[in-house]
């Protein structure tokens, strides 16, 4: 009998032992991941219950973990991101469809602005961003909350957890460097490029140049490298400018095969092949083209008059002209955010969902933000 009694004692040793080892390596895992969650703040109030969020990114990602992990398709590219951001823990995320304008101008003090407006027409809370990578640039960036199911990011746990995913599903961002882009939708069919390549999708091509680019013909080269898959069913191209005011988009040639990356220098882009502009008219779908030229001719138009004088009110101007009220019937439709970055001076200015007099200013280089009032 004490035999059986001490074998059966080594066995719970045993088991407790494991079980000890298992939560001390779930606690280092999460540590700073949870340090990251707990660092949500909520920066603005409205009563439709949409805010702005803010994040500081603590925990030590790996973007090429996320890379090599294999995209193949929209879950493959989920799988990848939740494993990285959330490992052990099954959360739900939801691959995302962008709308949009962007556009840069210098202006008369010589700083360097892009202006964005993300339109989408289901309403959603952002989260503003700051990541610190390990081996990578610093940056501030956006990302949409109700992609990530979370709009309310500090309700519960579920939703602190699924936040973790922010840095990887930003739309628009910023780094230390003065580079910013941001990716708009087109009509076209989803690029899906097949060149024997490492495979990077819509998202990740953003967190890929906020941490490792310090021009836009860097973040070009860097795009060149990886063959490109459009995630959820829809396709894209970027708006890239730097702090030299080298402001280009990008895209994967629809009239091209195999969808060659094609980079065009422009003052502004919305939804259609900045390539192929003389094929697009305002007010109308253009097919495989695209559409939202009438936001573009907007933009030029603004630009255009206050030339020679442009200022921080110039990017506001341009920005207002080009929003978007809801349209049900319309995808691009709804600016959900107006962001003003500043890729001088590292600042970012961002109001929600065309509220124009509530502006929440953001610095990159201290961390510092300065809620909506």
């Amino acid at each position: 009998m004490n035999k059986v009694l001490k074998r059966i004692l080594q066995i719970l040793s045993a088991i407790l032992a494991v079980v000890v080892i298992a939560v001390v390596a779930f606690f280092v895992l999460y540590f700073t991941r949870i340090q990251t969650f707990s660092s949500i703040e909520q920066l603005t109030d409205y009563e439709d219950g949409y805010n702005l969020y803010r994040m500081d990114v603590q925990y030590d990602y790996n973007l090429d973990n996320i890379i090599d992990y294999g995209i193949k398709d929209d879950q493959t590219m989920i799988d990848a991101i939740v494993k990285e951001a959330l490992p052990l823990l099954p959360v739900k995320i939801e691959a995302p469809n962008f709308g949009c304008t962007a556009f840069t101008l210098t202006d008369k003090d010589g700083d360097v602005h892009m202006g964005r407006n993300y339109d989408f027409s289901k309403d959603t809370s952002a989260m503003l961003v700051y990541c610190t990578p390990k081996d990578g640039y610093k940056s501030i960036a956006f990302a949409a909350l109700d992609n990530a199911s979370a709009n309310v990011p500090d309700e519960n746990i579920k939703s602190k957890l699924s936040s973790l995913t922010a840095p990887f599903i930003c739309l628009d961002g910023m780094n230390e460097k003065g580079v910013s882009i941001a990716v708009l939708t087109l009509d076209s069919e989803p690029v899906r490029q097949n060149t024997g390549k490492p495979v990077i999708s819509t998202t990740l091509a953003i967190r890929l140049v906020l941490d490792r680019a310090a021009t836009t013909e860097e973040a070009v080269e860097l795009l060149r490298s990886y063959d490109m898959f459009a995630s959820s069913g829809r396709d894209y191209h970027f708006y890239i400018t730097d702090a030299s005011g080298d402001g280009r988009v990008i895209e994967y040639d629809i009239n091209g095969e195999p969808r060659e990356l094609i980079d065009t220098p422009s003052e502004a882009v919305t939804n259609f092949f900045i390539r192929y502009k003389d094929e697009v008219l305002p007010n109308q779908k253009n097919g495989i083209y695209g559409h939202g030229k009438e936001r573009y001719d907007a933009v030029l138009k603004v630009l255009d008059t206050e030339k020679g004088n442009y200022t921080g009110d110039t990017v506001w101007n341009a920005m207002k002209s080009a929003a978007q009220n809801p349209n049900p019937d319309d995808i691009t439709s709804n600016t959900q955010w107006s962001v003003s970055y500043n890729n001088t001076d590292l600042t970012a200015d961002i109001a929600i969902r065309r509220n124009w007099d509530d502006v929440t200013h953001c610095e990159l280089e201290n961390k510092v933000t300065t809620p909506a009032k």
